[in-house]
């Protein structure tokens, strides 16, 4: 019987070893299907940039280059899943941009369609002029993302 004893006081219980494995499996689940952004150590208090087609910003700037104007439709917009933002001309010339990350859980958004960018995970729709939420089950808008426009290029600042 000391044996056996001896056996129990070596390593954790069988229990413990099964708590401790759902427990884990339980945490990559929850890992997966929450949201992996950053957002809550970035705040953008940036109301989207806006430019005309030859307004003013530094034809030097720094920044990186998305498109050319002509690149975006007026009235829609174009998501650029490499820089994680979605850059919009809501009405002609005017062009804003804003995180590609939806703020109900964090997936991608995955297009941009009657004047609305459209998350596919649960159907969050943003407007296209401020990223606000036009149909949820999002409740907070899409960061505002700072561009610049100069002549015919569009630049993430």
């Amino acid at each position: 019987m000391t044996s056996a004893s001896s056996q129990h006081a070596a390593g954790p219980a069988r229990r413990t070893v099964v708590a401790a494995a759902g427990a884990a499996g339980l945490a990559a689940a929850l890992t997966a299907c929450g949201s992996s952004d950053n957002s809550s150590d970035k705040v953008n208090t940036g109301s989207g940039s806006s430019g005309t087609t030859g307004g003013a910003g530094g034809g030097s700037a720094g920044g990186t280059a998305l498109a050319k104007t002509s690149d975006i439709p007026e009235g829609g917009g174009r998501i650029f899943k490499d820089q994680g933002v979605v850059v919009t001309q809501p009405t002609a010339g005017t062009f804003k941009a804003f995180s590609a990350k939806c703020t109900h859980q964090g997936c991608a958004v995955g297009s941009v369609t009657g004047g609305a960018i459209v998350c596919p995970c649960h159907n969050s729709h943003f407007s296209i002029a401020d990223g606000s939420v036009k149909q949820g089950p999002a409740t907070q808008p899409l960061p505002a993302e700072k561009i610049t426009v100069s002549g015919e290029d569009i630049k993430l600042a």
